[in-house]
C-alpha cells in the first residue's frame, strides 16, 4: 500500500499541470460545499443569538386570554383574580427543582400607565414591573449604582424603586438618581438603585425584523417591589413568570415543563399540542381542577373566557428560521455537487489516459507475476490520491472563500469540522468510484497484448 501511495505521488508530480487540471473540478466542488455549509452554520448561529440574546437563557411565560396575551391597561381592574389562582412561592420552588431550570421569578407588568414624574420632568413610553426578590438574578441584572431590593423592602411595604440606566439617563438628566423621589400615580417612590443587564448584547441586524426584535427588547423600565404594587395599581393582579434554563439547548424543555406546571397549578389539566410558540389555543371546556371553573371567567350569561399560561418558545422560532434558511441553501449544495460529478468524470478520463500510456508497464508487471488485484490496487490508489489532494486543496479554498463571503456580505461564517471530514472522505470515495473502471481495465489487460502495445 505504501509503495502504491509513493508511486501515485510520483505520477502526480511528474504531470503537475495535468494533475491540477484534473483535480480542478474536485477543488471547486469541495470549496463550494465548505463555503456554503460554513455560511449556513454561521447564519444559524446568528439567528439563534439574535433571538436568544447574550446567553441569559430566559423564557417568558405569559397569561393568555383566549388566543391573546392578557394585558392589564391603566384603569382596567377587570382581571381574573377570582378565577385564576395567584402564583406563589411554593410553585416557584417546584419550578426551580426541575433539572432544566436554574431559577424562576414571578412579576407584574404595566405598559400603559401615567408618566413618572421627577420635579417637573416626566417620562413616557416606559413600563413598570412589580418584582419578587428573585427577578434580578433570574433575568441577569447587576447594579451600576445603589442597591437592589432587600427583604425589608418587601416585609415593610417600602415605597422604593429601582430604575434601569435608560430611565436614569432620561428622567434625571445627569443627576445622581440615588435618593431622588419620583411620583407614580400621585405616590412618592424613592430611587434606591440603578440596574443594567450583566452582559451587553448587540445583535447583528440584517433586516427590518431584526431591528424590530431588537427595539422590542430595549428596557426603559421602573421596578417596584411586588409588595408595594397595590399602592399604585390593583390588588391581586395575576403575575407572569420568567424561568432561566440551565443552558441554551434546554430552553424549549424548560419552557414546556414550566408552562405545564403553572397551568396544572391554576387548574388546566392538559396542554394542547402546539401550545408553545403559537398564538394560543382554546382550553377544553371540560378541563379543570377541584375548584370547578378555575379557568372560566364569564363576561356575561352564556359567555366564557379561557385563561392559560403560554411560554414563548424562542428556540422553536429559531429552529423554524434556521430550517427555512437551510432549505434554501440545500439547493445551492446540490448545485455545487454537480462540479464534483464533473471532477469525477475528469478523474476517470485521466486515469483511462494513464492506463493507455502505461500499457507496456502493466504488461511487464503481469509477465513477471503481478496479480490482477495488485494492478487494480495500484490504479485505485492513484485515483484516490489524486482526488484526496483535490479535496485538501478544496478545503483550503473553501475556508478562504467562506471568509471572503463573510467580509463582502457581512454574513457570519462558522467553519464546520464535520463538513471538512466529509469532504476528505467524499473525495476519496469519488476517486475510488471513478477510478474503478480504468483500474479494472488495467488489471484485465492481457500481458502479451500489453507488451506488444505501441
Amino acid at each position: 500500500m505504501l509503495e502504491n501511495i509513493r508511486l501515485s505521488f510520483q505520477g502526480v508530480w511528474s504531470h503537475k499541470m495535468r494533475s491540477f487540471l484534473t483535480m480542478l473540478g474536485i477543488i471547486i466542488g469541495i470549496a463550494s460545499i465548505i463555503a456554503i455549509v460554513s455560511t449556513i452554520k454561521g447564519t444559524n448561529e446568528q439567528i439563534k443569538q439574535n433571538l436568544v440574546g447574550s446567553g441569559n437563557n430566559t423564557i417568558e411565560i405569559k397569561l393568555m386570554e383566549n388566543n391573546s396575551e392578557y394585558i392589564v391597561y391603566y384603569g382596567n381592574d377587570n382581571i381574573p383574580s377570582s378565577k385564576v389562582p395567584i402564583l406563589n412561592e411554593e410553585l416557584r420552588e417546584q419550578l426551580v427543582a426541575m433539572d432544566e431550570i436554574a431559577d424562576a421569578t414571578f412579576y407584574l407588568r404595566r405598559n400603559y400607565v401615567d408618566s413618572a414624574y421627577y420635579n417637573t420632568t416626566s417620562l413616557e413610553s416606559m413600563q413598570y414591573r412589580g418584582i419578587d426578590q428573585h427577578y434580578f438574578d433570574t433575568c441577569g441584572y447587576k447594579t451600576t449604582t445603589g442597591r437592589m431590593f432587600v427583604p425589608e423592602d418587601y416585609t415593610q411595604f417600602r415605597k422604593v424603586a429601582v430604575v434601569d440606566k435608560d430611565v436614569a439617563a432620561s428622567l434625571f438628566a445627569g443627576e445622581d438618581p440615588l435618593g431622588k423621589v419620583i411620583e407614580i400615580s400621585g405616590e412618592p417612590f424613592t430611587i434606591v438603585g440603578v440596574v443594567e443587564k450583566s452582559t451587553t448584547f448587540r445583535p447583528v441586524i440584517n433586516s427590518m425584523d431584526d431591528y424590530k426584535r431588537y427595539m422590542t427588547n430595549q428596557e426603559n423600565t421602573i421596578y417596584l417591589p411586588n409588595s408595594a404594587w397595590p399602592i399604585v395599581f390593583c390588588y391581586d393582579e395575576i403575575p407572569n413568570a420568567i424561568v432561566r434554563a440551565t443552558n441554551t439547548d434546554s430552553m424549549s424543555a424548560a419552557g414546556s415543563k414550566a408552562t405545564e406546571a403553572i397551568n396544572n397549578f391554576i387548574g388546566v389539566s392538559a396542554i394542547p399540542e402546539g401550545l408553545l410558540g403559537n398564538a394560543g389555543g382554546n382550553v377544553d371546556e371540560n378541563a379543570g381542577s377541584a375548584d370547578g371553573d378555575a379557568m372560566a371567567a364569564g363576561s356575561g350569561e352564556g359567555s366564557t373566557t379561557d385563561y392559560r399560561y403560554k411560554a414563548t418558545d424562542i428556540m422553536e422560532t429559531a429552529k423554524n428560521l434556521q430550517e427555512l434558511s437551510a432549505a434554501t441553501n440545500q439547493q445551492l449544495i446540490w448545485i455545487a455537487s454537480i462540479s464534483l460529478l464533473v471532477g469525477g468524470i475528469g478523474v476517470m478520463n485521466i486515469m483511462l489516459v494513464s492506463v493507455t500510456e502505461r500499457t507496456q508497464e502493466i504488461g511487464l508487471k503481469k509477465a513477471i507475476g503481478a496479480r490482477k488485484n495488485r494492478i487494480l490496487g495500484q490504479f485505485l490508489t492513484e485515483a484516490a490520491v489524486l482526488t484526496s489532494l483535490g479535496g485538501l486543496l478544496g478545503i483550503a479554498a473553501g475556508i478562504i472563500l467562506a471568509e471572503v463571503i463573510s467580509k463582502i456580505s457581512a454574513t457570519p461564517v462558522a467553519i464546520s469540522i464535520p463538513a471538512i471530514i466529509f469532504a476528505v472522505v467524499f473525495s476519496v470515495i469519488i476517486g475510488i468510484i471513478f477510478g474503478l473502471l480504468p483500474s479494472v481495465k488495467a488489471a484485465n489487460l492481457n500481458p502479451i497484448d500489453a507488451l506488444r502495445h505501441e
